[in-house]
């Protein structure tokens, strides 16, 4: 696990999260699409426990998934930049939105998911395609 640093675009709210290792999964599902006003987002899965918020606060907003359980939007009261995501069906696991943190440039596309909401003109990038969450 490795330890990376991450701050909205304001800078009021900072954290910290270990990841397993330097990746983005694009999500193309139509909340994450409406959520962002882009095409995707880049995330990576993470345990509850190893997201630490380092300053400031977040907000949360709740809307219900396509398994019709809860998902929480923990994102920075000033600029509203989400900083994760938790998706209750899938337990003690948070998605976090890699795009964030530092040195996530250079990261590698490794997979995709919700291949069937993504836009007609945008190619596929990363090997792996889900059409919906990965299995």
């Amino acid at each position: 696990m490795t330890t990376y640093t991450g701050r909205c675009h304001c800078g009021q709210t900072e954290w910290t999260t270990k990841l397993d290792g330097p990746a983005h999964i694009l999500c193309h599902c139509d909340a994450c699409k409406l959520l962002s006003g882009g095409e995707s987002t880049l995330n990576q899965m993470a345990n509850e426990g190893d997201l630490k918020i380092t300053k400031g606060s977040t907000k949360t907003y709740t809307y219900y998934g396509d398994s019709g359980k809860p998902v929480n939007c923990y994102y920075c009261p000033n600029c509203t930049a989400h900083v994760y995501h938790h998706q209750t069906v899938l337990g003690p696991k948070i998605v976090v939105r890699t795009g964030l943190l530092q040195d996530s440039k250079g990261f590698p596309v490794v997979a995709e998911i919700f291949g069937k909401d993504k836009l007609k003109w945008q190619p596929q990038i990363a090997e792996k395609m889900f059409e919906g969450p990965p299995e």
